[in-house]
């Protein structure tokens, strides 16, 4: 879930990484938010030029490896993680060797003269000479979703490469980045969307695995555009991630696990009250597919989930709780909220989201469809249709948006209902799209309202 005016920045790395000895939580403390881009500039220049110490030239033409450590590299990820874990200490001598400019001249100057060198991304920008724009605009394509939650000092500039990158490789979609991390949807060529995937991997700042990236079939026109943007939070809970971190939250199980937990759960049926297999999407996801007998709150945002927690506690208290989400970073956080309250016996969650657990599960214990947040909606691996038409009450679970001008309520409407003029969300928006003042385009913009808002409480109290 991803995920949205950038400025340029400075930091691609961790300073828990540059500074994990007393020394240099003394140098850190030392240095301005100046010298630190001075600082950071350098120490990418001193990567990159460790790793390209370590290529092989002898190397027939065309192909490119490198050697470290006794240890043959044919990747670029490969390589750059390598040197990332184990050659830390020899970066940090580098960096320092070439960090030349004095402390004082530094302080002097003003910040905005070294934005436009800390912002040097090119670094991280993969070469793709080789790669025809035809390869990278035309062709099968696939949908990327991901997630990374890690310590980001300046983010904006993290925002800058991802707008490059994503221009540069043709993706559209939207890249959320924050203090606490990254999360992103991406569509592309295939050829697009692995250069991508290999520049996030070899990246030293997330360290990402393959395993961390969830792919589904799709391509840039499953977007309408390409939104980066620089956020307080990865994922919108409402909540400061400095009161609730995701550092606090619960334990992750593998898809296999999760299964084996749910199904234990099923087959005590009626007579298992110690366990609660909770959803924590929104409404209009679960309405179109879940887990058998979770809880689904009635919620329209996951800004929502917090206050749902707070006024629905004894639902969880002294009970084992199995989490769910989309691809995993709702759970991160919900149950990081829950765990605070200290009401609950366990708090679990589904490693990857509903993605991961399709793909080792298409026939498990999650029905129905995968509610997207791009032009599909949805996506499918099993052929159940848990949701009804609103206005024929037929099986039907293809979601469009409300015909209504600046209604943004989405409405399940069968083919022969759309047909028959049936394309509102409800009979409200219906009569409204029916009005001629509704084709003025003078109308002024407003948050719309029907009965699909008014007829909901905005926290549903479940216990």
């Amino acid at each position: 879930m991803a995920a949205e005016d950038c400025t340029p920045c400075s930091e691609f790395f961790s300073w828990e990484l540059d500074f994990s000895t007393s020394d240099g939580l003394k140098q850190e403390k030392q240095l301005s938010a100046s010298q630190r881009r001075c600082y950071s500039l350098c120490r990418r220049k001193s990567f990159a030029a460790f790793v390209a110490s370590k290529q092989d030239d002898s190397q027939e033409e065309g192909s490119t490896s490198w050697s470290c450590c006794g240890q043959t590299f044919k990747e670029h990820p490969d390589i750059h993680k390598h040197v990332a874990r184990t050659h830390d200490a020899e970066i940090k001598q580098l960096t320092w060797a070439t960090y030349e400019c004095p402390l004082s001249q530094l302080e002097e100057e003003p910040e905005t003269q070294h934005r436009d060198e800390a912002a040097d991304i090119s670094v991280w920008i993969p070469d793709i000479s080789h790669i025809s724009e035809e390869q990278l605009q035309k062709g099968p394509g696939k949908v990327i979703l991901y997630y990374h939650y890690c310590q980001v000092e300046d983010p904006h500039v993290i925002c800058a490469w991802q707008k490059a990158l994503c221009e540069k490789l043709h993706l559209t979609g939207k890249v959320r980045v924050a203090i606490e991390g990254i999360n992103g949807t991406v569509g592309g060529t295939n050829t697009a969307t692995e250069i991508y995937i290999d520049a996030m991997r070899s990246h030293p700042l997330f360290k990402m695995d393959r395993e961390d990236f969830k792919t589904s079939d799709g391509g840039a026109d499953c977007f309408t555009d390409l939104r980066v943007g620089v956020y307080k939070e990865i994922v919108p809970m409402g909540v400061d991630p400095d009161v609730i971190s995701y550092r606090l939250a619960g334990s992750h199980l593998e898809p296999e696990e999760f299964h084996k937990e749910v199904e234990a759960l099923l087959a005590k049926g009626d007579l298992c009250k110690d366990t609660v297999l909770l959803d924590c999407r929104n409404f209009y996801e679960s309405k179109i597919g879940q887990f058998t007998q979770c809880l689904a709150p009635n919620i329209r945002k996951f800004s929502y989930f917090p206050d749902y927690v707070d006024q629905n506690l004894d639902l969880f208290r002294d009970k084992k709780v199995l989490m769910y989400c989309t691809g995993g970073i709702r759970c991160e956080r919900g149950s990081a909220y829950l765990r605070s309250k200290d009401v609950c016996k366990e708090v679990y969650q589904l490693k990857g989201g509903i993605h991961k657990y399709l793909e080792r599960f298409p026939e498990g214990f999650y029905r129905g469809k995968l509610f997207v947040f791009d032009e599909r909606y949805t996506i499918s691996s099993n052929s159940d249709v848990i949701s009804d038409c609103r206005y024929c009450g037929c099986p039907w679970d293809q979601y469009k948006l409300c015909s209504t001008r600046f209604c943004c309520q989405l409405v399940l409407s069968c083919h022969s209902c759309r047909r028959a003029g049936h394309t509102a969300c409800c009979p409200t928006c219906q009569t409204k799209g029916q009005a001629p003042s509704e084709a003025s385009s003078t109308a002024p913009h407003h948050k719309e309202e029907c009965e699909c808002t008014d007829g909901r409480p905005r926290i549903p109290l479940d216990v």
